[in-house]
């Protein structure tokens, strides 16, 4: 659950903090509807770049930023793409919310404030004296240290040291200390481990720990079901919408599926990872390239029991993939030959490499079900090939310059040639088998309560009780503004 007990001694100085360096929260309201940002705040935007570390951007954490780098205002509905069929060869519409226009390029910025936020506003978290630990594979560490220089705290970014250099690169402008564990994206082992060590050397951090954090499926349930409801509105029509699929890194964007199948019961939720390390599929373990997914583990924030399916991806099929949407010839082939639309191959870099997966896992599901052109199924980009373009080089320099014949290969052998293998349909024991993987990491190995696992799976109001808390925290966050006093 997530704790809302005020400590006022501490909350003073961190109200004073706020006060010193402008700082205004934004309630979860005003991320689902910025239009409701003060004016004042609205108008110094017009000034500010996407991606500047100023407090005024802390109301870009909303899927409704315009599509600008410098100056943007708000949309009424989310940034989204839809992906044509002849880049799918499936029928059935897939639409994806885009993460690039967010600060940071990346979603993973709102998990992490979802998480700071209500230890921020009680007064559990001192910036003044608290060192903001951000435990990662990526995204989410860029996030936090962001959200954590504004309030000008020190930040510890932890993430594997094989991620893409492009994260490493920004850390080192904004975080105080970054630190590298062994491994790569499913070695997160090692970074609980670098947690605890942390924990028992130094007084004075405070852990934001993404995978057990309920404000990253809260925000996730709250602003981004609310933006998926608010796109479906606009583009369903007659049409009937099936599912919502995505890679599961932390398992907080897959709350977003919590809401819609509250909304849509016949839904389905997919829940994805990479081949190579088939934990929910395989209870198996590995390496892979698909980074910010495939923890090797089962989040402990994950709703398992309300997942129905799991689609495991083949990093190849991401990696050649990722090639084909970017290099000149790649897009010159899927223009002039395969006939997708010009508007749309100019835009695939909105997607990186666990972006394609996601893209992957809804073609997977679509030929699954056998899904018709007046079907709908969801997804999420959630960050930009900003990220990636090392991986690029990589890839160039261990295969050489790209050609129309590579396009070929990969449009007809990685893209097209998707298949429902690798896929369960769970029912009620497999759900429960996955469930179960959460005792392993989460009682053994992180000291959780053994009660709390089996509420989670047997407690009809467990995660409704958490779904229902954005007023509460709303509350402490104008109550916590008014305090600073600065609107």
């Amino acid at each position: 659950m997530i704790d809302l007990t005020k400590h006022e001694e501490q909350l003073k100085r961190t109200v004073e903090r706020a006060r010193e360096r402008n700082i205004v929260i934004p309630t979860f309201e005003q991320m689902r509807n910025p239009e409701q940002t003060p004016d004042r705040i609205k108008d110094e935007l017009r000034s500010i770049e996407l991606w500047d570390v100023v407090p005024q951007n802390l109301f870009r954490i909303t899927w409704k930023n315009e599509p600008r780098d410098k100056g943007g205002q708000f949309r009424p509905l989310a940034n989204y793409m839809e992906i044509p069929p002849e880049l799918t060869g499936v029928e059935a519409r897939i639409i994806a919310l885009v993460g690039k226009w967010f600060p940071t390029g990346a979603h993973k910025v709102g998990a992490a404030f979802g998480c700071l936020v209500p230890p921020l506003v009680t007064g559990q978290f001192d910036p003044t004296y608290h060192k903001a630990v951000w435990p990662s594979t990526g995204n989410y560490c860029r996030g936090g240290a962001y959200d954590s220089t504004i309030l000008a705290c020190d930040s510890v970014a932890i993430l594997p040291e094989e991620m893409s250099q492009e994260r490493f690169d920004w850390l080192q402008t904004v975080a105080s200390e970054t630190i590298k564990t062994p491994g790569s994206e499913s070695n997160v082992k090692e970074i609980y481990d670098k947690v605890a060590e942390l924990k028992a050397t130094r007084d004075n951090v405070f852990v934001f720990n993404q995978f057990n954090e309920f404000g990253n499926y809260l925000w996730h349930y709250d602003i981004t079901g609310h933006a998926f409801e608010e796109v479906l509105n606009k583009e369903l029509g007659n049409d009937n919408y099936r599912g919502v699929c995505l890679t599961t890194g932390s398992a907080g964007t897959i709350g977003s599926g919590d809401y819609l199948k509250q909304l849509y019961p016949t839904s389905k939720i997919a829940a994805g990872e990479a081949v190579q390390c088939p934990t929910l599929w395989l209870n198996g373990y590995g390496a892979h390239r698909i980074e910010g997914i495939g923890d090797k583990h089962v989040p402990w924030i994950h709703n398992v029991r309300n997942s129905d399916m799991i689609i495991a991806i083949d990093d190849e099929d991401s990696m050649n993939i990722m090639r084909l949407f970017n290099e000149s010839e790649g897009r010159k082939y899927l223009i002039n030959d395969i006939g997708a639309p010009e508007e749309t191959v100019s835009q695939l870099g909105l997607l990186g490499i666990s972006s394609i997966a996601n893209l992957l896992m809804s073609i997977k599901f679509a030929k699954y079900y056998e899904l018709t052109k007046n079907d709908v199924v969801l997804t999420i980009f959630t960050d930009s090939m900003d990220m990636y373009q090392s991986r690029m080089r990589e890839a160039k320099g261990q295969h050489g310059a790209y050609s129309i014949l590579d396009g070929v290969k990969d449009y007809h052998g990685h893209l097209k040639a998707q298949k429902t293998d690798a896929m369960i349909e769970l029912n009620h024991y497999d759900k429960k088998r996955v469930h179960h993987l959460k005792y392993f990491t989460w009682i053994e190995q992180q000291g959780m309560e053994l009660d709390e696992l089996n509420a989670q799976w047997y407690d009809p109001i467990y995660w409704t009780n958490i779904q229902q808390m954005t007023p509460k925290i709303d509350t402490l966050i104008n109550e916590f503004n008014e305090k600073v006093g600065l609107i």
